[in-house]
């Protein structure tokens, strides 16, 4: 089945157009509270672990199997650190605007970005390695598996808020006004 000529763009990626979602005025505040949720989303998630792991009890034994130990925490750190990396540059010297210096400042910026991009990738896979090689292939009960699974998320989340904030950063805000000459 082909669509009608007149309905179809051969630049478009997709068949089905996406829905057009239009917060009026309230896009930044909206980005930034979203960025927020799941910031902390993110970080309750892993604590909830850690504190479950630490007060867990196996029907099987006195002590459980695993715990969560300083080896799990290592990919949430390097996250978060690629989060505040990320969040501390400075848009128009990314973009290269006038006034932001020379082309080395810009190029600097730049490496900082992917330097914060690469921690959050490296703590992302990191989160997945931790969660297939001490969870998975263990053989543990889904219980403490949950561990591993939390690990993941809060990576993912962290990643999310962080896209979600240089967006929502990016948008104009209702009382900032553009004057021209």
């Amino acid at each position: 089945m082909s669509l009608p000529r007149a309905d179809y763009d051969p630049r478009r990626v997709c068949h089905n157009p996406c829905p057009n979602v239009t917060l009026g005025k309230h896009r930044r505040t909206v980005g930034v509270y979203l960025a927020g949720a799941l910031f902390a989303l993110a970080n309750w998630t892993f604590l909830d672990a850690a504190v479950l792991s630490a007060h867990a009890k196996s029907k099987w034994e006195d002590e459980p199997p695993v715990h969560v130990t300083f080896v799990d925490w290592i990919p949430g750190i390097c996250s978060l650190l690629g989060y505040l990396v990320i969040n501390m540059i400075d848009k128009d010297r990314v973009r290269g605007e006038e006034g932001f210096g020379d082309s080395r400042a810009v190029w600097r910026a730049r490496l900082v970005l992917f330097i914060g991009f690469a921690l959050m990738a490296g703590g992302l896979a990191g989160s997945v390695t931790v969660l297939i090689l001490k969870y998975i292939l263990m053989g543990y009960p889904p219980q403490f598996t949950y561990y591993g699974y939390a690990n993941v998320s809060q990576s993912v989340a962290l990643m999310l808020s962080a896209v979600v904030l240089w967006i929502a950063q990016n948008t104009s805000n209702e009382y900032e006004y553009n004057l021209t000459l």
